[in-house]
């Protein structure tokens, strides 16, 4: 057992030395991105509401009042309906990917581009990529393959730091458990270390091994065949903002968009939020769980009348497993106690290779 625990030791250690800012860095950023929907209403609340007054707008006419303003080669793509009156509906765009610009649905003023902040921007690009852009000819994503390769040693150091930490008896275990905060800088810093790792562990590891995902194709397969779903690239997400405001005949299709809301609304219930798009409603409910399963409606571009549905037990599993691993990344999973959870284990992981660089460096000091 001594043998096994000190060649786990050696693992733990020469895996953190070379990827441990990286990590640190990659868990920080995470933390940072937690909150970003609510920080972002919060610094432009003029952006997101809106006082209500009366009845909303037509949606259909809505989206026509935007598309007029369009430069050429950029449509309306879609619009994203609140179940709550007080905020403002969401126009998506076909150019740039991601665009959209956010509504009043009571005046038809359009109050501004919908997006990230730059300081979101900067910790979303380190979280994936430290900064780095994919290279146009088709060669290495270096900061892609350095973030994963660094979390898949990340998953590596957890195991190994369980390993290493195990006690021999419960006494050892509380012990092994406690955060000494008056008994000098090293069993401070040992104690974050330590069981901070292991209060994070589980959340840490959910993050990194979901996040691996978006990092290696072979892990994603593999991933998705541990639950028996077959991964695939794209043809069977329900995003509800795909397809263009223009039918056949070149003729706009906004007309029946609100008929095909107030159709939809009529059979689907309580919603978060409904996406109308060319001839598809999206009706998302946002509890716990997926925060990204949605029934789908189909409609008669024409009339507006509902001519099939999708419930979101009935949908492919692979598009359900990539709403999952989403939730579990991001801390949705659990409203906001998941994420608030997420977020604390996230800045504990960004402190274990801080701490641990601090624990080795004053050995070798000692040495």
């Amino acid at each position: 057992m001594r043998f096994n625990k000190k060649f786990f030791l050696n693992l733990h250690l020469w895996l953190s030395v070379p990827f441990g800012l990286v990590v640190a860095v990659t868990c920080f950023t995470g933390a940072m991105l937690v909150f970003e929907d609510e920080l972002t209403r919060a610094v432009r609340p003029g952006l997101y509401e809106v006082v209500p007054l009366g009845e909303p707008l037509d949606v259909g006419a809505l989206a026509a009042s935007v598309a007029a303003t369009l430069p050429d080669g950029v449509e309306v793509t879609g619009v994203a309906v609140s179940a709550d009156a007080d905020e403002a509906w969401r126009v998506n765009l076909s150019r740039p990917k991601h665009a959209a610009v956010m509504v009043n649905q009571y005046t038809g003023e359009v109050l501004g581009e919908a997006g990230r902040l730059p300081f979101f921007s900067v910790m979303f690009r380190l979280h994936r990529w430290l900064m780095d852009s994919r290279d146009g000819d088709g060669g290495v994503f270096w900061g892609k393959v350095i973030v994963g390769a660094s979390t898949l040693a990340f998953v590596v150091v957890l195991v190994t730091g369980v390993v290493v930490w195990w006690p021999r008896s419960r006494r050892a275990l509380g012990k092994s458990l406690q955060i000494p905060l008056r008994r000098g800088a090293w069993q401070l810093w040992r104690g974050i270390h330590v069981a901070g790792g292991m209060y994070a562990l589980v959340l840490l590891l959910a993050m990194a091994v979901t996040g691996l995902t978006w990092s290696f194709p072979w892990w994603r397969t593999g991933f998705y065949a541990v639950f028996g779903v077959e991964s695939q690239q794209g043809g069977d997400r329900h995003r509800g903002d795909g397809g263009g405001g223009k039918d056949k005949d070149g003729g706009t299709a906004f007309v029946s968009w609100q008929r095909a809301l107030d159709a939809v609304s009529g059979v689907a219930g309580e919603f978060s939020r409904m996406t109308v798009s060319d001839g598809k409603v999206s009706v998302s409910r946002a509890g716990w769980g997926n925060v990204r399963a949605s029934d789908i409606y189909t409609f008669d571009t024409a009339t507006g009348e509902v001519t099939g549905r999708t419930l979101y037990a009935d949908q492919p599993d692979s598009g359900k497993m990539r709403g999952w691993i989403y939730a579990v990344h991001t801390g949705h999973w659990g409203g906001m106690a998941g994420r608030v959870l997420s977020f604390l284990a996230a800045l504990l992981g960004a402190a274990l290779p801080l701490t641990g660089y601090y624990m080795w460096i004053r050995r070798l000091a000692r040495r």
